[in-house]
């Protein structure tokens, strides 16, 4: 789904659905609205390029930046799953 000042929409993605995006433009601004606080012991990582995944990222031949934590990330085969 794309999300845009164009459109205003805002996607909701329940707690502990995993979930990312890709910035289309510089500078954007992305928001969060959560439901609880950051607890930084409960979050799990899922490598963003995993073919597993099935995501066609519109990339066109670019070359993605990506945090260091993202490019960690494990395989959806292999992720740990929070209780």
């Amino acid at each position: 789904m794309e999300l845009s000042l164009q459109n205003n929409r805002m996607l909701w993605i329940p707690p502990g659905f995993a979930h990312g995006f890709l910035a289309l433009e510089d500078n954007t601004d992305f928001l969060y609205k959560c439901t609880d606080f950051y607890f930084p012991e409960d979050e799990r990582c899922i490598l963003w390029c995993d073919p597993a995944l099935g995501i066609e990222w519109p990339l066109e031949g670019l070359t993605p930046t990506v945090s260091a934590k993202d490019a960690q990330g494990s395989l959806l085969e292999r992720a740990e799953l929070s209780s």
